[in-house]
């Protein structure tokens, strides 16, 4: 399925305050294929809420929109990120012979965006279907320090065999950055506080990206092999979590972007998860190059729906998206650049099942 290109840039970046709860802005959609899936989202950061499978909702998040206003939580809950997902070093880019300087908001870097980056943007609903929600925005020039006007689409779509996919789309009239995700937690057991280091996590990569102390990645890709990151093979999250290892401690357990082989092409999965408490499995097909696995080491105890607490490594992402600080690197399959001549686009499949 292809996403519109549109035909005319008008670029006004609407933002919530954070003192205003605008019912029109807060609106909830809920897409479903009376099968099985049920995905509920709303317009204030174009998150996702619930992702219901049989019954079992396995993204945490908050009850209403209201609590994902930046006055009452800080999060990024089943949001889409942008312009920038993951880390810019020192917040600085070049583009063109110009250096920008970008907000910084974790350690010395620029993270997802700046510390208000696209989770706190209203997307416009363009479409809305009992299968579609196609949703939009306008990003100015300088929106958080990012050159360009950048229009941006994102289409949540339920298809077959109980399967969210989620299109992206981007276009600039002049030369910028660039890297989508969406930032769901995922829990598979049925009991959303509770911990994911019994999860079978299996991930086609035979690379992963080392990072420095404020994790930011290394000159290169390392293999797998041999270490806490192969999971070509599908083991527990915590077998290897606790070990006595630098990139572990770095991200107080695995913050780490893994090269995909799968990368470029949706017909294989990149990365299958499994809960044995609820056998419960879902895996992730992808077109980009990289993904990003983050196992909760940060969640701090927040209370979310239904009163649950939300305890460190209590939940997993698993973020589709270019390589970290790719526009300060030279890889050539993902350098963060968009330029008005060629437009973003990148998709992402997550598909339920039970464990046969």
């Amino acid at each position: 399925m292809a996403i519109m290109k549109s035909q005319h840039l008008v670029f006004t970046h609407q933002t919530l305050p954070m003192n205003k709860t605008d019912s029109n802005s807060l609106d909830t959609y809920c897409l479903t294929d009376n099968a099985g899936l049920k995905v509920v989202i709303t317009p204030l950061g174009c998150r996702i809420m619930r992702l219901v499978y049989n019954g079992t909702d396995v993204v945490q998040g908050f009850d209403s929109p209201e609590e994902y206003l930046p006055n009452r939580h800080h999060s990024d809950f089943g949001a889409v990120i942008g312009r920038y997902a993951n880390r810019i070093a020192n917040g600085r880019i070049t583009i063109d012979g110009i250096a920008y300087q970008l907000p910084i908001n974790n350690g010395p870097n620029c993270l997802h965006g700046g510390p208000s980056g696209w989770q706190y943007a209203i997307f416009n609903v363009e479409k809305a279907t009992e299968r579609q929600l196609v949703l939009t925005l306008n990003s100015p020039d300088g929106d958080n320090g990012f050159p360009g006007n950048v229009s941006v689409s994102v289409s949540y779509s339920i298809c077959e065999n109980n399967s969210l996919r989620i299109d992206y789309f981007a276009e600039t009239d002049r030369t910028t950055v660039i890297n989508m995700t969406n930032h769901s937690y995922f829990n598979l057991n049925g009991d959303l506080g509770s911990s994911i280091l019994n999860h079978i996590l299996q991930i086609d990569a035979d690379q992963y990206t080392p990072v420095d102390i404020v994790s930011i990645p290394l000159a290169s890709h390392s293999p797998v092999e041999g270490t806490p990151f192969d999971f070509r093979s599908a083991m527990p999250i915590g077998l290897h979590i606790g070990d006595d290892n630098p990139q572990l401690d770095i991200g107080h357990g695995y913050d780490h972007n893994f090269v995909l082989n799968t990368r470029g092409s949706l017909d294989l999965p990149c990365s299958r998860l499994y809960s044995p408490l609820s056998d419960i499995v879902m895996e992730v097909r992808t077109t980009t190059p990289g993904m990003q696995v983050y196992t909760g080491n940060f969640l701090d105890g927040v209370v979310g729906k239904n009163g649950v607490s939300y305890a460190r490594q209590s939940a997993v992402c698993l973020e589709t998206q270019m390589y970290p600080d790719s526009p300060n690197r030279c890889w050539p399959e993902s350098t963060g650049i968009l330029t008005p001549y060629e437009p973003f686009e990148s998709s992402t499949i997550f598909s339920f099942s039970k464990k046969k």
